[in-house]
């Protein structure tokens, strides 16, 4: 007898448990509606020497203002620091963002957010490119494209080296302001 009492109260119990924290059905077709980004960086043939990027992170526009709060939206890189993107040409790329979740939203700008500890080697000696003065610590693409939720989307953002790094004689210094070109693709659905 005092096995089905026991029996008897943990089913109850459970039942209890189960009514109180189970899902709606909106609930459960909530992340039907999302949209998954993933963002590659590469970087175009170049006569260059090896180039250093501090990467910090990749956003995305979502508001027309662009000066309007919460008009960007980080899209929490995953290899962010130093990286060397001269090693990033023909089938290699480096993975930035991994299917970030998004809602459903258009797009009107991406871009690549640079740190100031970028820079070059020429001839075995480290060069600091300047992204703060001159430079361009935000690259960014105009993209104008519609995010629609449960599409996995695959955007690469390609590095044009030769036209990003330039000298200024009357600075005495390398300057980099990055000349990036964006592809979207829309994967699956």
């Amino acid at each position: 007898m005092k096995h089905l009492q026991i029996l008897k109260i943990f089913t109850i119990a459970f039942l209890v448990l189960l009514t109180t924290t189970s899902c709606s059905k909106d609930e459960m077709d909530s992340n039907d509606q999302l949209a998954a980004i993933s963002v590659s960086l590469k970087s175009t043939e170049g006569d260059l020497n090896a180039v250093f990027l501090d990467l910090e992170d990749v956003q995305v526009r979502v508001k027309e203002d662009g000066t309007a709060p919460n008009a960007w939206m980080s899209l929490n890189a995953i290899n962010t620091g130093i990286q060397n993107v001269s090693d990033l040409k023909n089938d290699s790329e480096l993975l930035l963002v991994d299917s970030f979740e998004i809602e459903p939203a258009y797009i009107y700008e991406i871009r690549l957010v640079l740190g100031d500890n970028s820079f070059m080697d020429i001839n075995q000696i480290l060069v600091s490119l300047d992204v703060v003065e001159k430079g361009n610590t935000t690259a960014s693409n105009v993209v104008k494209s519609e995010v629609q939720g449960n599409h996995i989307y695959d955007v690469s953002i390609n590095l044009n080296l030769d036209e990003s790094i330039w000298f200024d004689e009357d600075e005495n210094m390398m300057i980099l302001n990055p000349k990036i070109y964006t592809e979207i693709r829309q994967i699956e659905y």
